[in-house]
């Protein structure tokens, strides 16, 4: 049974910073892609990063060299250190896995988190 749990969460002021983590089971990690997506209310699910299985990273326009992803295929998890964040920030985030990437999407069968929520206010 594949099991994805998102933590690291939590409320910021704007300019603070956050690392977001992953731990999966059930998954052949090191062959997958893995992600991070975000959806604030009001709107729609928007890719933050992917990284797949050759460790080449993708991220959203938005994110401005502010976001780094990062794969530990040794530990089946994955990280999302967040620098100058910003209240157009605030979302839910979810870590997700699939077996290809394209850009800041998956392709493919997605196994999902329950997400957590980031907060950032000014």
């Amino acid at each position: 049974q594949v099991q994805v749990v998102e933590s690291g969460g939590g409320s910021v002021q704007a300019g603070g910073s956050l690392r977001l983590s992953c731990a999966t089971s059930g998954l052949p990690y090191s062959r997958y892609c893995m992600g991070w997506f975000r959806q604030a209310p009001g709107k729609e699910r928007e890719g933050v990063a992917t990284i797949d299985s050759t460790g080449r990273s993708r991220y959203g326009n938005f994110v401005k060299g502010r976001f780094t992803i990062l794969k530990d295929n040794a530990k089946n998890t994955l990280a999302l250190q967040m620098n100058s964040l910003e209240p157009e920030d605030t979302a839910m985030y979810y870590c997700a896995a699939a077996a290809l990437c394209r850009n800041t999407g998956l392709i493919g069968t997605g196994y999902w988190g329950q997400g957590t929520q980031i907060t950032v206010s000014s």
